[in-house]
């Protein structure tokens, strides 16, 4: 019998239940005790269902309380000096605090750095290391959810980041390279694969993405290094397992090293397939993952069923059905979307069905009676969704058509639109706002909530989000901020609330994929070709404007970012849908700028996240990338300043592409790293204005003014002062209200002081 089997599974529950528990855990309305018992309860049931939908061997060790690379750096003993008095106190509170950062009993502690996993919308937090540090076995977290499996009467196979991965994923404080600390980690990752092999386990999976990269010859070195070592220590057998990509000029290395069975990604490259065959060697057990693990739609069996075929032809019993990589980045069960029309729902697959789907392709090898039927309903769906007039539109296939170079050209250079801008806006040096979103209270959440159930009338809705807005304004007011913002208290999600308001955009009621910690979103699905039927954010910025006379900001999602944060449609490339989200976008922007909105943001936080995983492929990706922006930014006059945001990217390698965007302003991330992501707008010699972020967002503690002054006088160093303005790291949606007004207002003195050093430095 065809073996069927799974690489991760979804943490956070169907509904959300680790979120939840998460918050009141740390909100101090539940004990740790509590907190783990949730954990079980989702473990089992997670382990139950893949059972159920016909997964042979589910993983365990899958399961985290914030994120995946935290958890190997923690088991490792990868804690910096300064968390370790609390890890070593109470191992949960370091824990959280590496991940979130503390600020209570004597601690007051910074988050470690996140950023985005490969060219995912997952964020993972980055171990912080160090030349000559050690590592040790810290618990025994693989060891015990393996035994709490087979407690169930269920053999898993434990997962863990493989050792190159985590150094090469890490950052080192000191400058020095992570891989020369392999050796000292090694005995820890062996005395690990030792332990379970003692407590019965007969795989362990190490996940090696970096496999899909570009590697140099240290990092080739290393992989063989480590290999040949932990080869020669009591172990489980070993899948080595790659996904995002190809292999390709790695798939030698990794063919040769001394495993037990390769995982591949046959989704994303199902070209390797015959290339992996020719080297595999005769012992080795080879995981095809052939279902999407990181979208929605339903897998196009026939296809895969060909690839499946072929590869048993050449395997028999070795070949192994896998989804393409973990599913942590797809919903858990389409079955509870019952307010999704049939035909709709008849194209997706969450990760239930994607276990369903495999086992019907290892029926369907194995010749079972059953499967043709199966395969046929499967083949009719993917029929509907092919003829379906609501999918494609002659107008907007006409549109693009019609896009001419001049579409995404701004009308003057920017040193002819600084003038214009600084005449209308009139703003001071060092100017100050936000990123564009306020706490989302309980309140906030409840009265949208009440509204979507018919519970509250539009008419009282809108008057509740009118004085909410009117709070907004008044409180930026007092706090002296330059350019406000209304406060986007209308908005679920980022993306989310375009995609409700654009056509060719399907919803889920519990789609929830996790993107860090207790932080879910549940990504639009893009399903046709996108049209702006009204304007979408004009009425809120508008009545905004209509309370203050500061500049008010018009707040919106930029195209590459709605693109890469939802289920987008298979059918046509990337880049022709996000131009068809531009040319929306565009519209909406002109409606701002005519409806009296003279400062527009267009956020563009997923940027660097779509980046190809192999560098001979950005310029194809960057290019359509930016034309999107471009495209949605172009139209204004000269006096209409257009801001863009990004967070946790690293800038080097792409600071071309973000100059190209030709936005006056940009917003980015910089409080976590300490200043550390401006260096590439420093030496790239950054032409037009930026905000570098002095307050993390994401953490809990609250900067002093003192905190945020140093940063803006690091950045001060290396930036022309008219090129400086004075932000948070990100919206402020997550926080609440007595910590966002006491991190603002040291915001706002920071920038005055600021301004008050230039004005006596500029008079001596």
């Amino acid at each position: 019998m065809t073996t069927v089997t799974n690489l991760g599974f979804p943490r956070i529950g169907a509904k959300r239940e680790l979120k939840r528990a998460l918050e009141a855990f740390w909100a101090g309305e539940s004990s740790a005790a509590s907190l783990q018992d949730t954990a079980r309860g989702l473990r089992a049931r997670h382990w139950t269902l893949q059972r159920e939908a016909g997964v042979d061997v589910p993983p365990s060790n899958d399961f985290s309380f914030y994120d995946q690379v935290l958890d190997t750096a923690f088991l490792v003993d990868a804690i910096p000096a300064r968390y370790r008095a609390l890890a070593d106190a109470d191992p949960l509170a370091g824990y959280f605090a590496l991940a979130r950062g503390v600020q209570r009993d004597g601690y007051d502690l910074h988050a470690l750095e996140m950023t985005k996993w490969f060219d995912t919308n997952y964020h993972y937090l980055v171990p912080e290391l160090q030349a000559g540090q050690g590592f040790a076995l810290r618990g025994d977290k693989p060891l015990a959810e393996y035994r709490e499996a087979k407690a169930l009467g269920i053999e898993t196979r434990p997962v863990l980041l493989g050792p190159v991965s985590f150094l090469l994923l890490s950052k080192t404080v000191d400058g020095s390279p992570a891989l020369d600390l392999l050796d000292a980690l090694l005995p820890v990752y062996a005395e690990l694969l030792a332990g379970l092999k003692a407590a019965g386990a007969q795989w362990v999976q190490l996940d090696e993405p970096v496999l899909v990269q570009d590697l140099d010859d240290s990092a080739r070195a290393a992989f063989e290094h480590a290999y040949a070592v932990l080869s020669g220590v009591p172990r489980p057998k070993v899948l080595l397992a790659t996904y995002f990509g190809a292999l390709e000029d790695n798939l030698g290395l990794a063919a040769a090293l001394p495993v037990d069975g390769l995982h591949v990604d046959l989704v994303r490259a199902p070209e390797q397939l015959d290339a992996v065959l020719s080297v595999l060697p005769p012992d080795r057990v080879l995981s095809a993952g052939l279902v999407n693990g990181r979208n929605i739609w339903r897998t196009h069996l026939d296809n895969a069923l060909v690839l499946a075929r072929y590869a048993h032809g050449h395997l028999g019993d070795r070949l192994w059905l896998a989804p393409s990589c973990s599913l942590l980045h797809s919903p858990v069960d389409l079955a509870l979307e019952t307010r999704l029309d049939d035909e709709l729902r008849g194209w997706l697959a969450f990760s239930t069905q994607k276990l369903q789907e495999l086992r019907l392709l290892a029926d369907a090898l194995d010749a079972r009676p059953h499967a043709e039927a199966g395969l046929a309903a499967s083949r009719a769906r993917i029929e509907s969704r092919r003829q379906s007039p609501r999918v494609h539109k002659p107008a907007v296939a006409a549109r693009l058509a019609g896009l001419t170079a001049a579409d995404a050209q701004r009308h003057s250079p920017y040193p002819q639109r600084h003038l214009a801008q600084a005449g209308a806006l009139k703003l001071p040096r060092f100017p100050t706002t936000t990123i564009g979103s306020f706490p989302q209270t309980l309140d906030v959440r409840e009265a949208r909530a009440r509204n979507k159930s018919g519970k509250l009338s539009d008419a009282d809705y809108d008057a509740f989000l009118a004085a909410q807005t009117e709070h907004c304004v008044r409180v930026q007011e007092q706090i002296g901020l330059d350019v406000l913002v209304h406060g986007e208290f209308e908005r679920n999600d980022m993306v989310e609330y375009f995609g409700e308001q654009l056509d060719g955009f399907a919803f889920t009621r519990n789609g929830w994929v996790q993107s860090y910690g207790s932080r879910c979103v549940k990504p639009p699905v893009i399903f046709g070709d996108v049209t702006r039927p009204r304007p979408m954010t004009v009425r809120w910025s508008q009545y905004a404007q209509s309370l203050t006379d500061r500049p008010m900001k018009g707040m919106l999602t930029g195209p590459v970012t709605v693109l890469q944060w939802s289920f987008v449609r298979d059918d046509q490339s990337r880049a022709d849908t996000c131009r068809q989200i531009a040319l929306a976008l565009r519209d909406e922007v002109l409606d701002l700028e005519a409806a009296g909105i003279g400062v527009i943001q267009i956020d563009e936080p997923a940027i660097r996240e779509g980046l190809p995983l192999r560098r001979a492929q950005w310029r194809e990706y960057l290019d359509w990338a930016v034309e999107a922006f471009r495209i949605s930014a172009s139209g204004v006059r000269d006096a209409t300043q257009i801001h863009t945001h990004m967070c946790y990217s690293e800038f080097n390698d792409i600071i071309h592409s973000v100059a190209a965007m030709d936005a006056d302003v940009i917003s980015i991330e910089t409080s976590r790293s300490r200043m550390e992501l401006l260096d590439a707008f420093v030496r790239f010699q950054y032409p037009n204005e930026i905000g570098p972020g002095v307050y993390d967002i994401h953490s809990p503690r609250v900067p002093d003014k003192e905190e945020m002054l140093a940063l803006l006088r690091k950045a001060a160093e290396v930036l022309r002062p008219e090129q400086i303005w004075v932000n948070p790291d990100c919206g402020l949606k997550t926080r609440g209200w007595k910590e966002t007004r006491a991190a603002l207002e040291a915001l706002v003195a920071a920038a005055r002081e600021l301004r008050a050093e230039n004005a006596d430095a500029n008079a001596a």
